[in-house]
């Protein structure tokens, strides 16, 4: 596919490089040429040094020949002004801008009509930062939580501990142990490596890093199977009243007891005007061990480090857990700083950009692909896709999910059958062009009752159906054209 970036700062820096991965044709636009160079000597990609709302460098980029342009500049004005650009004059089939104002919301006519800015989606790493921690307090034994189907299905990552039913039990063992709560364990990570051949022999073992998918109503029985449930998040310090903190700290108001400890004192002034008066601000730093014992952090039932510099963040976590904090988290933008504190004494490493590589990647990936999300800072994913066809054109209708060939190490973990019927497609320049190489973006769903989805995990001789949703895991994301091609029908299928 080819795929225009403009910006070439932290989102669009992991954007480049999660799609470059994959084979695509990537250019990307930025003032910075010295920024750009350093991206070339990485990465296989073409660099265009210029300001990207101009059209003449759009041109220069090739955008007239793009199936996919994406804004991720500092400046939301930026990407509007772009996306207008590239729809517009250029046409460009898809158009996904990143944006921080709320006033620009996905699907408003100012946003997505061609009369607007001609954006197709809108993302926003923020926002997608906040979702992903308030999944993280509603269950504060996971690592990672993921909904599925429309939220009927959830994948979660745990840390398996001594006195969990399921720990040092054999996967054969699950029905027994856990009755009433179906889960499907599709990859176990030890000592930061997968084991090999997940299967109903292998143990699970404390300190296990373990990746379950089970319905969202199970989720919290599930969780219990591998560790003692944890009391309820009721007390959370947030260090950094940025975008980020100042989002959550609202979305948790009359949830929880709030603190944020922010360094500049205009921002403090600024934060104790958005927020209500139970939110308690404090103008410090959140590395002060004296500052940090006064506001009690060992009370803490959560401590999120949310500034925008990554010494930073771990410093304070290392610190709030030393003084007893029970859970901390760190925003953390360098991946290799994440792929190094992860799993240590700080609980949970997060990062912005990798938080929203899976609502982008849904965009690239084809073969009927509904969603993508991106798992362990990037190296693995998951997939949910759609199977059409029939037996005598597709690779997977009336198969038994022993007969599918899949990579090593991948599994099918579940299958949603009966979610409601999509709407348009948003198709690619290619597909326009009349190459029909089954290349397909993430097709709109039109909105309607998913509750009586049934939720079916897979099993050996688990039969596969047109029209059912595979969630498919990946251990390595270089696997997913192989698995991409499976979804695909022969040229004969209407």
């Amino acid at each position: 596919m080819n795929i225009v970036i403009l910006g070439a700062g932290r989102v669009g820096e992991s954007v480049a490089e999660s799609l470059a991965s994959e084979a695509n044709d990537i250019t990307v636009i930025d003032t910075d040429p010295a920024r750009l160079s350093q991206l070339q000597d990485r990465l296989d990609l073409k660099g265009v040094a210029g300001n990207g709302i101009q059209p003449s460098v759009l041109r220069d980029a090739g955008i007239a020949d793009a199936d996919l342009f994406i804004a991720c500049a500092q400046l939301d004005e930026t990407n509007l002004v772009a996306c207008k650009l590239a729809h517009q004059l250029f046409n460009v089939p898809t158009t996904i801008a990143r944006l921080r104002s709320p006033e620009f919301q996905e699907g408003t006519p100012l946003t997505t009509e061609r009369e607007g800015f001609g954006v197709d989606r809108v993302i926003c790493p923020e926002e997608s930062v906040m979702r992903s921690i308030w999944q993280l307090i509603r269950y504060p034994e996971a690592l990672q939580v993921l909904e599925l189907a429309q939220g009927r299905l959830s994948l979660v990552a745990v840390r398996a501990v001594a006195g969990g039913p399921l720990v040092r039990h054999r996967l054969d063992e699950i029905p027994q142990l856990v009755p009433g709560a179906d889960m499907r364990i599709v990859a176990i990570y030890r000592q930061d490596k997968p084991v090999a051949d997940v299967c109903g022999s292998t143990r699970i073992e404390p300190g296990d890093e373990v990746f379950v998918l089970s319905a969202t109503e199970h989720l919290r029985r599930v969780l219990g199977a591998l560790r003692e449930r944890d009391r309820p998040v009721r007390r959370v310090m947030i260090a950094g009243g940025g975008r980020v903190g100042l989002r959550l700290a609202r979305q948790l108001r009359g949830e929880v007891n709030v603190k944020i400890v922010e360094m500049s004192r205009s921002r403090c002034d600024y934060l104790a005007t958005q927020l209500p008066g139970d939110v308690l601000v404090l103008n410090g730093d959140s590395t002060d061990e004296e500052l940090m014992g006064d506001e009690n952090v060992q009370d803490m039932d959560l401590f999120l480090a949310l500034t925008s510099d990554d010494e930073d963040n771990i410093m304070a976590c290392l610190l709030a857990k030393r003084m007893g904090a029970r859970h901390v988290l760190a925003l953390i933008n360098r991946k290799a700083y994440a792929d190094l504190v992860q799993g240590t004494t700080i609980d949970i490493a997060l990062s912005p950009a990798q938080a929203v590589i899976g609502e982008l990647l849904a965009h690239v990936r084809w073969g009927n692909v509904e969603a993508v999300h991106s798992l362990r800072h990037g190296t693995a994913e998951v997939l949910e896709a759609v199977v059409s066809g029939d037996e005598a054109t597709s690779k997977l209708v009336g198969r038994r999910i022993e007969q599918i060939p899949l990579p090593e190490g991948a599994q099918i973990g579940a299958i949603v059958r009966g979610l409601p019927e999509r709407g348009e497609a948003v198709t690619t320049r290619r597909e326009r062009r009349g190459r029909g190489d089954g290349l397909a973006l993430r097709e709109r769903r039109a909105a309607g009752d998913v509750s009586s989805a049934q939720i079916v995990i897979a099993h050996h001789d688990t039969l596969v159906r047109a029209g059912d949703h595979l969630i498919v895991f990946l251990p390595n994301k270089k696997q997913v054209r192989q698995v991409q091609k499976l979804f695909q029908v022969s040229p004969m299928f209407l």
